[in-house]
């Protein structure tokens, strides 16, 4: 994927009097934050709790929530620096914003709590679209088209969730659309909960459970990634969309953040996202099923 320089910066401006404590940011071409508790610059936050339009430019700073541990869409490469195909996106915004980027790591169960607490102004984290989710954020154009999958090993596949036992647990993320699909709709099925995906990953290859349910596009990128595991179920549920989200009322950032995905869309920008970023972990034939160009 393209490269993205990135040179470390200390968050520690002032604006309007109004500063959380702030952590090691990262511009628009910025080190990875070592910090992974998501702590942000709060700075010129209005009192609905969130930063305008207008305030963010004003900071010089926006304050992004991105998967740092999350290939291909979200992680930290081997020189210490943001990547991904959500990051190849929040480049972008920073740059026709014409302000830097204070990346913020993210958990999956933390991200509205992330916008509505104001440490970020846009979450970029794989994020699904949901009506529950809906109420308690504001989403943007979809980029991206996701359902859910299960992996498992070789030596026992599981095709159906019919396939599991009584006594057999499935590993999910805190957070996700798959926790709460299985929660809904099997009830009887053990989920072994973990909060970060290094985590699930981790314990999904010791044999804590024995398959892992999540979004199809991350499943099939780690059997892809590792060998001995194959996705019995690439798609469960129905198909869904992953979009950016903002904070609930914050309609000066989505309007802008809307115009700038139309824009991206008549670009086919999104494409080459996908060509940069994900094309060698699942090849072409995903390209125009997973790719979403925004249009109005």
């Amino acid at each position: 994927m393209k490269k993205n320089l990135v040179k470390t910066l200390t968050s520690g401006l002032l604006v309007t009097g109004l500063l959380a404590a702030s952590l090691t940011g990262c511009g628009s071409s910025d080190k990875a934050d070592s910090s992974a508790d998501g702590s942000a610059v709060e700075a010129g936050e209005s009192e609905a709790g969130f930063r305008t339009l207008d305030e963010i430019k004003e900071s010089g700073t926006i304050n992004i929530g991105v998967f740092s541990d999350k290939s291909p869409f979200g992680y930290v490469d081997e020189n210490g620096e943001y990547a991904g195909y959500d990051v190849y996106l929040a480049e972008k915004i920073g740059e026709d914003l014409g302000v830097d980027i204070n990346y913020v790591s993210t958990e999956a169960a933390n991200r509205i709590e992330y916008l509505q607490t104001g440490k970020v102004d846009i979450i970029l984290a794989n994020f699904t679209v949901t009506e529950e989710r809906a109420q308690e954020v504001d989403f943007a154009l979809p980029y991206m088209n996701v359902a859910l999958g299960v992996v498992s090993p070789d030596g026992a596949v599981i095709e159906s969730l019919d396939d599991l036992g009584a006594d057999d647990e499935v590993i999910v993320i805190s957070g996700t659309t798959a926790e709460t699909y299985l929660a809904k709709n099997y009830p009887d099925i053990k989920l072994q909960k973990y909060d970060a995906y290094a985590e699930a990953k981790t314990a999904f290859e010791n044999g804590n459970g024995v398959a892992w349910a999540n979004d199809n596009t991350e499943v099939i990128a780690f059997a892809i990634e590792n060998e001995g595991y194959t996705v019995g179920i690439p798609s469960l549920g129905d198909q869904d969309t992953i979009a950016p989200a903002v904070t609930k009322g914050n309609e000066t950032l989505l309007t802008w953040l809307n115009d700038e995905l139309v824009s991206l869309g008549s670009e086919n920008f999104f494409h080459a996202d996908y060509e940069a970023t994900l094309l060698d972990t699942y090849g072409a034939d995903y390209e125009d099923e997973l790719v979403v160009e925004p249009s109005k």
